[in-house]
């Protein structure tokens, strides 16, 4: 075991005794189901019999990624159970509201247990799932090293590794070369994260492309959306997508400028966190402010409307001619661009996009979005042109659906590459597997019972 390896563990240990005050700070807050924290020390497996594949995505960007790769996985394998664990309350909504009907008895979700040591191991040893795949960057020392103790293979797909990720990993190597070795597979969104984690010593690494780019647009409840409809009426509308804090007085401080050269201006701010919405209104004053979680549409005066709901920025990208994408004013790292590429709403980006750097350097190549600065005037000035030319904003929305064209195979062929790692993969399962480093061990063909929720 590392040094590095030994320190974590014995930190864990450690702040195990403080972690139920920390889940109780959590669930005052909205961030955690109160019925459900034993989830969060590893309890509450209810293992079914068969295959089983675990799969975790930690937020909402990774968990509305992966639907098409579970409908594939589905598809490919029968009989196989899907255990999805999440990190936040916002995901397992949003897994939820969207999973197909025809999944709903083949997936259980569960939030993932923290990352101290008897806790990772009591949810492997309740699960036993014959393969663990982590979605993106989740690398969590404790888990990692259990499930290779444990003899259950790993895989990391659509893996993002950014520059900020590497420096930061560069001062563990031993503990990056540990973790990253445990994978059996390990398959990067783009060239830039395969080679970050080649440097930190994985060994082969595919790029087949981002799941992201695969992922179908947002949905938008009919009902909803012809109602917003009626309630704007003519009006232009800007909106302001996954805001986090700073970017909404900068967007208070546009709106004025940029109505006076489009007279009815309604700017739409949803916040990424929808529990800021009575924050965000009260200081939005004196702008007129509606908030749609208190049930209020845009009346005619509405300067501002605030759309703290979960799950409904697919309604506003298709009302708005031109969007800002949150996070990127503020050194966040940017919310993802394709979401409005999708749906063909022309994108202004702020200068703190590192979340997403491929996409992005796709589209401002293509010219499917526009860089601004966090300047009032400048973003009024920016949104500005491109309400007042529709043909402008057509070509950038045109630019950006070419840039980040859906790969429509990927969910399917990493699926078969997934399924090629399970115990008793059948013909036409899975996908022929290059040879990989790692643990070649898996566990034996489970056994037990259970049920899903």
């Amino acid at each position: 075991m590392s040094a590095a390896l030994a320190l974590w563990r014995l930190a864990a240990k450690a702040a195990a005794p403080l972690l139920p005050l920390h889940l109780g700070r959590r669930v005052r807050r909205g961030k955690e189901v109160a019925g459900r924290l034993g989830e969060r020390r590893g309890e509450g497996a209810a293992r079914p019999p068969g295959r089983l594949l675990w799969l975790h995505a930690a937020s909402v960007g990774e968990t509305l990624s992966v639907i098409p790769l579970l409908e594939a996985l589905a598809a490919r394998a029968p009989d196989l159970t899907i255990l999805v664990t999440t990190g936040t309350v916002t995901a397992a909504g949003m897994l939820a509201q969207r999973l197909p009907d025809a999944l709903g008895g083949r997936l259980l979700h569960r939030f993932v247990p923290l990352d101290v040591p008897a806790w990772v191991g009591r949810f492997l040893e309740g699960w036993r799932p014959d393969l663990g795949v982590m979605v993106e960057s989740e690398l969590w020392p404790n888990m990692i090293a259990a499930a290779a103790a444990q003899g259950v293979p790993l895989a990391l797909v659509n893996a993002r590794f950014s520059a900020r990720s590497a420096r930061r990993w560069r001062l563990a190597p031993g503990l990056g070369r540990r973790l990253i070795g445990a994978f059996r597979l390990v398959t990067a969104q783009s060239a830039a994260d395969a080679a970050r984690l080649r440097a930190l010593g994985a060994g082969e690494v595919l790029t087949l492309g981002n799941l992201k780019d695969a992922a179908p647009p947002l949905p938008a409840d009919a009902a909803a959306l012809a109602a917003l409809r009626q309630a704007i009426g003519g009006r232009p509308v800007f909106l302001a997508a996954s805001t986090h804090p700073g970017e909404e007085a900068i967007l208070a401080a546009a709106h004025p400028l940029l109505a006076a050269a489009h007279p009815g201006l309604l700017t739409v701010i949803v916040p990424r966190h929808p529990e800021r919405g009575a924050v965000i209104a009260a200081d939005l004053a004196p702008l007129p402010t509606a908030r749609r979680a208190a049930g209020a549409l845009p009346g005619p005066g509405t300067a501002v409307y605030v759309a703290d709901t979960l799950g409904e920025l697919g309604l506003f990208y298709r009302l708005a001619r031109v969007c800002l994408v949150g996070g990127s004013l503020v050194p966040h790292g940017g919310q993802n661009p394709r979401e409005p590429a999708r749906l063909g709403c022309p994108i202004l980006l702020g200068p703190h996009c590192w979340n997403f750097e491929e996409p992005v350097a796709r589209l401002l190549a293509a010219g499917g979005a526009l860089r601004v600065s966090p300047d009032p005037a400048a973003l009024a000035a920016a949104a500005g042109d491109v309400l007042s030319d529709a043909n402008r904003g057509r070509r950038m929305a045109e630019a950006a659906a070419a840039a980040l064209a859906a790969e429509a195979g990927l969910p399917d062929r990493l699926a078969g590459l997934l399924i090629g790692l399970l115990p008793g993969a059948g013909p036409g399962e899975g996908a022929a597997m290059p040879a990989l480093a790692g643990p070649a061990a898996a566990p034996g063909q489970p056994t037990g019972s259970g049920s899903g929720r």
